[in-house]
C-alpha cells in the first residue's frame, strides 16, 4: 500500500471522554473521518455481510435491530439499534468483556461521506495501561482499510501484519497512538502517564521493545 502517514493520520478527528454507562462510570473514544463517497455507498460498505468480508474480516448472523452477529477471529454482540443510512449501535463483546460500539454517518459535501464511531467501554487493566490508543489505534486502522475499499475498490489491502511490519506502517501507529495520547492529555489525563501509555501502544502494535529513558 502506498501511503502517507501524515496525511493518513490527519485525517481522523479523535477525542475521549468521561462518561457513564448503565448508571457506572466509562470511558469514551470517537474518532471520526470523511471519505470520497456517497452515504448510501459507506452505509452499505459498513453492513452489508460480504463488503465488511473485504476491508475488515468475516461477519456471520443477522445483521438488522435485534440481530446478533459474529466478527470471524473477533468480536461479537446484540445490535442494538440501526437506523438504515444514518447509524447503529452493537455491544461489543470480546474476552468476556462487554462494551459498546455507536456508529454515525452523515454526509460532507457532495460526494463525500463522514462516518464517527464511539467505543464506549468501563474502566480496566488495559485502560490503565494503555489508555484510548488500546482501541483507538485498532479502529484507525480499519477506518484506514475502509477508505481504501469505498476510494479505491481496485486495490488489495496489505497483508496485516505486513503491513505492521513494515516502515509505513509503523509509523502511521506510532504517529496514531502519539495523537491518541494527546487526545487524552487534552480530555484531562496527566501528561507524562499519557504519554507513557501512548508509548506502551505503539510497541504493543508495532512488537517493538521500549526505549529506557
Amino acid at each position: 500500500m502506498d501511503l502517507d502517514a501524515g496525511t493518513q493520520l490527519a485525517a481522523v478527528e479523535r477525542s475521549v471522554s468521561s462518561t457513564e454507562r448503565d448508571g457506572r462510570p466509562a470511558h469514551a473514544i470517537t474518532l471520526a473521518r470523511a471519505f470520497a463517497t456517497t452515504v448510501e455507498d459507506l452505509w452499505d460498505a459498513v453492513t452489508s455481510a460480504e463488503r465488511i468480508a473485504r476491508w475488515f474480516v468475516p461477519v456471520s448472523g443477522q445483521l438488522e435491530a435485534g440481530g446478533h452477529y459474529q466478527l470471524e477471529g473477533n468480536a461479537g454482540g446484540a445490535i442494538t439499534a440501526c437506523t438504515p443510512g444514518s447509524g447503529f449501535s452493537v455491544t461489543w463483546e470480546f474476552g468476556g468483556e462487554v462494551s459498546w460500539v455507536d456508529v454515525e454517518m452523515s454526509g460532507d459535501g457532495e460526494g463525500r461521506a463522514r462516518l464517527a464511531l464511539t467505543h464506549t467501554s468501563g474502566p480496566s487493566e488495559t485502560w490503565d495501561e494503555f489508555g484510548p490508543g488500546a482501541t483507538g489505534v485498532g479502529w484507525e486502522m480499519g477506518l484506514l482499510a475502509l477508505a481504501t475499499h469505498v476510494e479505491r475498490p481496485g486495490e488489495q489491502l496489505p497483508d496485516e501484519e505486513a503491513f505492521a511490519a513494515s516502515a509505513e506502517g509503523r509509523a502511521l501507529v506510532a504517529g496514531s497512538a502519539e495523537a491518541w495520547g494527546q487526545a487524552a492529555i487534552d480530555a484531562g489525563d496527566d501528561p507524562a502517564s499519557a504519554r507513557a501509555a501512548a508509548t506502551r501502544t505503539a510497541a504493543f502494535y508495532t512488537g517493538e521493545p521500549i526505549e529506557s529513558a
